[in-house]
């Protein structure tokens, strides 16, 4: 009797161990999801980048000296700002 409630107790244990084992093969990773996610980002942005129309013309070659006072002022007023705060 011993011996029958043993086995049915391993055939029940091994068919839960084959059953947990069958629904992780089906289920997919997060790794999978994030790279379906991804690709469908991907496609859209380029979807997106074909549809526009390219006609903002080219921003204004500047000098150095006039990009280094453009930085100069933008910091200064971010420094203004957190000085105000």
């Amino acid at each position: 009797m011993k011996r029958l409630l043993a086995l049915l107790a391993a055939g029940l244990g091994l068919r839960a161990l084959l059953r947990r084992r069958s629904h992780r093969a089906q289920a997919s990773s997060p790794a999978d999801d994030l790279r379906t996610k991804l690709a469908a980002a991907k496609a859209q942005e380029e979807a997106q980048a074909e549809g526009q129309v390219r006609d903002e013309t080219p921003p204004e070659a500047q000098t150095v000296d006039a990009r280094r006072a453009d930085v100069h002022a933008s910091a200064r007023r971010a420094m203004d700002d957190l000085r105000g705060a």
